[in-house]
């Protein structure tokens, strides 16, 4: 037994429709990465504390030591320094900026 086909084989005809054209997407501003936004941070005078870095990456805090171990020290070779101030919350800065 021959099996027919489920679909015709003959193109379908729209009519009263003009085919829509797609517009362009507009480009957004250049956004800035995860990545640069914990070296902005880096960089501030006071440097950044893992909460900090936590609440504008949203990112979970082992993921920020991650981060800041193989990323920026490993990968981009900067010298991060984390000091306890008096508060006893850890800041890590990077090191030629702190004077």
């Amino acid at each position: 037994m021959a099996k027919t086909p489920t679909k015709s084989t003959v193109p379908r005809i729209v009519r009263g429709k003009a085919a829509k054209t797609r517009k362009a997407a507009p480009t957004p501003a250049k956004q800035t990465s995860k990545q640069d936004q914990v070296l902005a941070l880096l960089r501030r005078q006071n440097g950044a504390s893992i909460d900090e870095i936590v609440a504008a990456t949203d990112w979970q805090p082992h993921s920020v030591r991650g981060f800041l171990s193989g990323a920026v020290k490993k990968r981009l070779g900067i010298d991060v320094v984390s000091e306890k101030g008096e508060d006893g919350v850890r800041r890590y800065h990077v090191a030629a900026l702190k004077s």
